[in-house]
């Protein structure tokens, strides 16, 4: 009886750790199938344009290229005689790769202290944070991937004097980056009415069956 039940505890232990990571999303490319599979993202990034007046579509080109959706996302170690791990040529965590002490700075500035890099609500709320500084203090527009990204990687100081001017391959991300934000844009153009249309059961189910979409179409039009 003592080890069945040390069996189920087990188990039970497993599943709540296995519960606690976010698979990354089938296919990141698509940004209406993000947030159908991972609804409560499409009130994330949508809370975060109402605060901070950026774009979903901006912020998602974002955390595609930061961390491609992976919560626990690191920078690679080096390694040494491909046997010996080294450190990592940075800090930078999480959904949004924010380093420790810019994520210090997000929590004092915003009094969100418990925060975590891996919670996609809380990296995408520090991503709006930071952008929306870059756009008050670099005169750089909400809807401009491009220079956000620039101010994101080298700071609004670096921006300012031009420092990814000598960075080609800096450059040539943040047009990824633009890229990116604009085929989000189209994307989201043609499904954001059925995302808002089923805002309450995807609410409580994540993904909406469209059996339960067609039983609770002639409510919404009654």
């Amino acid at each position: 009886m003592l080890k069945r039940t040390c069996c189920l505890l087990t188990v039970m232990l497993m599943t709540l750790l296995v519960g606690c990571s976010t698979a990354q999303p089938k296919n990141i490319n698509n940004v209406c199938e993000i947030y159908d599979e991972y609804y409560d993202w499409y009130n994330a990034s949508k809370a975060v344009k109402q605060k901070y007046g950026i774009p979903e579509a901006v912020t998602m080109a974002f955390i595609h290229q930061e961390s491609k959706f992976i919560d626990d996302n690191r920078p690679p170690r080096k390694w040494y005689l491909w046997i010996i791990p080294g450190p990592r040529p940075s800090t930078a965590y999480g959904y949004a790769q924010a380093l420790d002490t810019t994520w210090d700075e997000y929590m004092m500035n915003t009094g969100n202290w418990g925060a975590d890099r891996d919670d996609f609500e809380d990296a995408v709320d520090f991503i709006g944070w930071y952008n929306a500084r870059s756009i008050q203090r670099a005169g750089i527009k909400p809807h401009d991937a491009y220079g956000l990204y620039l101010a994101y990687h080298e700071g609004t100081g670096g921006y300012l004097r031009g420092t990814y001017k000598k960075k080609q391959w800096l450059i040539d991300v943040a047009r990824k980056v633009e890229g990116r934000a604009k085929l989000y844009q189209k994307q989201l153009v043609g499904c954001r009415d059925d995302l808002e249309s089923n805002w309450f059961w995807r609410s409580l189910f994540g993904q909406v069956d469209q059996s339960v979409t067609d039983a609770v179409k002639p409510l919404r039009q009654g």
